[in-house]
Order: C-alpha cells, then structure tokens, then sequence
C-alpha cells in the first residue's frame, strides 16, 4: 500500500500497524506521536501521511483498556490529535477499511482525509453508552454541519466514504491507488501559499446547531430516552456552537459523566460477552465440516427467512417441500424479500439476482444427497419433526449435518429416529430469521463436536450471533422467557392489568411488554402449548386460565383484532376493554385474591427476578455455559434492554441480601411447583 520511496519523494509515510484493527492503545499512540514529532523536525520531509492497513486505518479505542489506568495514559488519544493539529507541516489521513470512533476523531485531527471509496467511516460509541470523547462531537458539525453529524453519531453506523463523497468530510475519494492520492495532496497542501486548513478552525451556526439538536430530540424512541448517552450527545452537539476549546472542555464532561454510568458499564459487559459467547469449550473444540450447500425443509415463514439468511450469505440453498403451492408461496416469498431490498437501495439488480439464482426450489428428497447441511423448519410438533427426520436419514448423505429449528422440543427425541444421532443438533432461529440475530446452537446427548462446531460456524457466515446451548426445554431464552411471562401472568391476578404490566417493562427499556408480544406473536400459540402440556401439569401448580379464556372467546390477538388489547386498523387500544378486565378480574376471584394496583417497580422487579430464578435453576443444570451467555440470548432475541446488561448482570447490580429476600417472596406467592434457586446456585450463577 506505500511506497519504499515515501520519504524521498519528501512525504513522511507513518503506518498504523497494530493487528488486527489498529485499535488506539497506548503503544500505538505513542508511535504516533513520537513520528510526528521526528517529521516535523526532520527538513528532508515536506509532509506527512497518515495510513493504516487495508482492513482498517483505526477501529478507535482499545476497548480492554476501558477502566484501566493505561486509557488514561499519557500520550491520551487528545495529546495525539494536539499532536497532528499541531504540526507545521500538513498532515493527511488516508483511509482504508474502516476508520471508526477514535480512529475517525484521528482522521478529523488531520489537516486533511483522503478514502477508498469502499472505506467506511463512523462513530459507534453510543452503542456503549457513550459520546466520542476526543473531538467528533465538535468537529463533524463543522465539517458536515449539525444535522448530518448527529446522524452520524446517534445511529452508530458506519457510512462508507463513496457516500461521504460530498458531504465535507472527506477531501478526495478514490477508488484506488490511495497512497498516491493521499501523497499527492499532502505536497500539493505542503506547496500552496495558504495557512493549513484544520476542522478545529472552522465555525458552527448557533441557529442550524439549536435546530438540529431539537428535531433529533423530538424524534427520540422510549429507548433512547432512557439512555443518558442520547442526550448527552445532544448537548455536546449544542456545544459545538461555541468557541472550540469550550465545546471541546463540554464534550470531556459529558464523556467522563458517562464513563462512570452503569448504563455505559452495562453495554461494555455486552460487548465482552458477546464476543465471548462465539468460544467453544475445549471438549467441543474441533473443525467445523463444510457447508457450501444447504438444504431447508419447509417453505414457511420461519424456512423461507432461514434461506434468505443463507443466499445473503453466498450459500447454494435447496428449498424443499411436501406441496407445490407451499413452495411456490415460499418461492414467491424469497423473491418478494430480493425485490423490496433492491427496490429499497439496499442491493443492486445485479447482485440480487446473482444471490436468487442460488436457490433451487424442489420437492424431490433426493436433493439432500448433494447438500452439506440440512435445516428441518416444519410445524412445532414433536411427530411431525421425527417424520421429517426419518425422510432426512433415508435420502441426506453419510457426513451430512442434520439441524433442526425447534423451540422447544427434544433434541435428542428428534435425533432418535435417525441411524446417526451423532450429527443432529438444533439451530434454534428466532423469527424474522433473516432479520433477528440471535442463534440458539443446541448440543444433543450425542451431538459430535465437528457437527455443534459447524453450527457455530454456521450462525457466524449468517451473521447470527450463535450461543450453545444444552438440550432441555425452552433451551435459555424460551425457558427464561416462559418463567418471566408466568410472573407477569401472576400479576394480573394480584391486580395489575395488561397495559399496567407492559407499560412498566418498555418503561425499564425492554422492546415491548410480554402482552402485546403474546398478542402480535398469537395467543393461539400459547394455547396449543399449554393444550399439549395439560396432561403432565401438576393440578396443584398456579396457573392463570387468562389466555385460555381469550382463546376460547376468540380473542386469538392482531390476526383477530382482539386479544389482551383490541386493535382497529392495525393499532392497539391503550387499554384493555371490559371484557378482558372481567375475565381478569373472575380470575382473581376464582383465587381467592383481592386485587391491588401494583406499582411499576414492583412490576419491574418481579419480572426480573423471575427471570434471575430460571437463569440460576438453567445454568447450575449446564443448560448455559457461561453466564454471560444467559444475557447475550435475553438481549438479542427477547428485546432486554442492552443498557442494563441483561438479568444476570441486572442481578449482579443488586445488594445481594435484598436479592435472595425477594427471591424467597417471590418464590413463595409463585405457588406449588415454583422452585427457589439455591443460594449455591446464585453463587455460582453471580460469581
């Protein structure tokens, strides 16, 4: 990428090369300081450039050092980009990979940003809680103005720079050749008979910066209000209006504040356990088979989404079905799903067509024998799935990998019926498949270590975040899930109604309440579970007919405009009707309960420390092997909101004394067959 002869040709070339991402740490901030300093005082060179690797010119800070004295260190990313502004002889950045959080406040320390056009560039730090700390907050309003810079910052995500082309940011974009570029205007700016050009120097509109500023906080979500992140950004954007080193002294405020936030703690906990959660144990570590090929049995949403995932990944996926119309309603889904991304400029024609005409659409069985991974996504029925395996033994070949997409159901039931129990294991996707990112990999009894690792290696070239999981039931998330929606359902005898319990919980931060989930997702669903379960449950154990009653009314949710909440052109009542609050209410009675309002922070704890309960009782069982990958699920496939970390890390936020009283209460009011996890077990949990 540079040239030998960078320095007689009289630029100065320092490269940034600390794998794999040139994160900013402290021995790379040192190197760069210490080689501005020897450029500005060597007369040989005339200017400088600033360049990384192909995959990144900086990822910004190194996130270990988050906490530590060494973030703190001296030369801190500021003294290094005091450094570049400093610097009597121009100095450019030329960008490749990515340049982002602190490593784009480095490029904006420069007197000048030459990119590849592929290169993408942005600041992601209010995904940890944060403001950007060393200047964006004041230089991009300079540069792209107020509007554009806050759009940059509160979403996080990067743009690349042939979409930065105009906005002021980038002094030239090109589509190859970038020392070249780079090295040709650091000499033309070294040459030219003008002072040097810095972001800090230039001006923002007090007017533009106020406006901007008011309609990003009018169109502020639930969620982002209860992040503090979200208005500090605000504020320090405001700031930029002033004069520079006061804006810049209100950012380091704003930054510090949040440094010490337990919202910015939480969200730095997710980023290091969902990094984590990729990592086998070593008793499964093993190479994952191929999977060029994938097969997907059942054409359905869920089937369909699963092959879309697959044919955005470059995969070569057979679809396969029992009925020609459900695979042409299937077919026609996939299609639809190419059309409105290119329609939506998320793809071009060309490239969508190339991924669609990877599928093949079959309904010969025969087609397994060439596939590498076979994915079953038929009817949630135990019979049904053993069915479907059976046709999948006779006809997939001997090194096949056998998954299947069940919620709930036995793995090892399933894998039973084949004559190699050793290569099923379940991909637990979570609907929409192509969209959610979370993938429950499920170890069976015999599952190989090459077949989970494939699973795991599966989920990453579908960029899913895969955990492993243990077979039991409900697995993590459906298993925690399903203790926090009988509490809730609890709840409602004591004497809260369905809007008081959801309000509650998107009040703490979680994408929706557990009752307009149950009435979006059907409550039909439920029903047939509980149906099914009828049999097994013991007659002692509380349990709430509320959605029982619903069901037999025909209160199914949204597809019958009726079910906790009534709906009218798509939208929910704000409130329950009086024929779900009779029904609430006789349920109660039958019980013998008399019902008082529960406060929202009641509603609050109960709720998570139902869900602490299940997470102690599932991981002292191995159903989880690490803590953190309880909080990883709960974040990513059941809305939890990530700023609190998760129940475990919630958990861990709470005096401990008082945790185990509430457990007790808890447990108690929860009736016959609840289950107190031992304090053993929140040891080991909480540890």
């Amino acid at each position: 990428m540079t040239p030998s002869s960078s320095i007689a040709s009289r630029v100065a070339c320092i490269e940034l090369n600390a794998p794999p991402v040139n994160s900013l740490g402290i021995a790379l901030r040192r190197h760069i300081v210490d080689s501005v300093r020897a450029a500005d005082a060597d007369p040989q060179v005339a200017a400088i450039v600033l360049i990384g690797t192909e995959k990144a010119f900086s990822a910004g800070a190194d996130v270990s050092e988050f906490g530590t004295p060494l973030q703190f260190e001296t030369p801190m990313l500021r003294d290094v980009i005091a450094a570049l502004e400093s610097c009597s002889k121009p100095v450019v950045a030329a960008i490749s990979g990515v340049a982002l959080g602190g490593g784009l406040e480095l490029a904006l320390g420069c007197h000048a940003r030459v990119a590849l056009a592929s290169a993408r560039l942005g600041t992601p730090e209010i995904q940890l809680g944060l403001i950007p700390g060393s200047g964006a907050t004041q230089k991009l309003p300079r540069l792209v103005g107020a509007e554009r810079a806050l759009a940059m910052m509160l979403t996080g995500q990067p743009l690349t720079a042939d979409e930065l082309t105009a906005s002021g940011l980038l002094d030239r974009v090109v589509p190859q050749d970038l020392w070249a570029a780079a090295s040709a205007l650091a000499l033309e700016l070294a040459q030219a008979d003008f002072p040097l050009s810095r972001a800090r120097d230039r001006s923002v509109n007090a007017d533009a910066a106020r406006a901007a500023v008011s309609e990003a906080l009018a169109r502020f979500n639930a969620r982002q209000r209860a992040q503090p992140a979200y208005q500090a950004l605000l504020d320090a954007v405001q700031a930029s209006a002033l004069p520079f080193d006061a804006g810049m002294q209100r950012e380091r405020e704003l930054f510090l504040a949040l440094m010490q936030s337990p919202e910015a703690a939480a969200l730095r906990y997710q980023f290091r356990v969902q990094r984590e959660s990729g990592k086998l144990p070593p008793s499964l570590s093993a190479e994952s088979r191929d999977f060029d090929r994938v097969a997907v049995i059942g054409a359905g949403t869920m089937g369909s989404g699963i092959a879309i995932a697959a044919l955005e990944a470059g995969l070569q996926v057979c679809l396969l079905e029992q009925s020609g119309e459900a695979l042409a309603r299937g077919s026609a889904r996939i299609s639809e799903h190419f059309v409105a991304r290119v329609k939506a400029g998320k793809v071009d024609a060309a490239k969508a067509e190339s991924l669609q005409g990877r599928l093949t659409a079959t309904l010969d069985w025969s087609a397994l024998q060439s596939v590498d991974v076979v994915i079953e996504a038929v009817f949630e029925d135990l019979a049904v799935k053993q069915s479907v395996f059976r046709q999948i033994d006779a006809h997939a070949r001997a090194d096949a990998v056998l998954a299947t997409n069940t919620s709930y159901l036995d793995i090892d039931a399933i894998a039973s019926v084949t004559s190699r129990p050793q290569d099923v294991l379940g991909l637990h996707f979570f609907s929409p498949a192509n969209v959610m990112k979370l993938l429950e990999v499920v170890q069976g009894r015999d599952s190989a270590p090459d077949v989970i690792a494939t699973g795991m290696a599966l989920g990453r070239e579908l960029k899913k975040t895969p955990i492993l999981c243990g077979n039991a039931f409900g697995f993590i998330g459906n298993r925690i899930y399903n203790a926090y929606r009988k509490q809730c359902e609890f709840m409602l005898e004591d004497g809260a109604w369905p809007e008081d319990v959801d309000r509650a919980l998107t009040d703490f931060g979680f994408a929706m309440g557990p009752f307009a989930v149950a009435d979006l997702s059907g409550l039909d669903i439920a029903w047939r579970m509980r149906q099914a379960g009828a049999a097994t449950r013991d007659p002692r154990e509380r349990y709430v007919h509320i959605l029982d009653r619903l069901c037999e009314m025909g209160r199914m949710g949204r597809k019958t405009q009726a079910g906790y909440y009534t709906y009218t052109d798509g939208k929910a009542s704000p409130a329950t009707d009086e024929v779900v609050r009779g029904v609430i209410a006789q349920a109660s009675a039958a019980r013998g309960i008399e019902r008082s309002p529960l406060s929202a922070e009641t509603i609050q704890r109960r709720a998570l420390l139902a869900m602490v309960n299940e997470a102690a009782l599932l991981f002292s069982e191995g159903v989880a092997h690490r803590a953190g990958d309880i909080d990883v699920v709960l974040v990513n496939g059941y809305g939890f909101p990530s700023w609190v970390g998760g129940p475990v890390h919630w958990a861990r936020t709470q005096p401990r004394d008082l945790l185990e009283q509430e457990l007790d209460r808890l447990v108690a009011a929860n009736g016959f067959g609840a289950v107190r996890a031992t304090p053993a077990m929140l040891d080991h949990l909480l540890g």
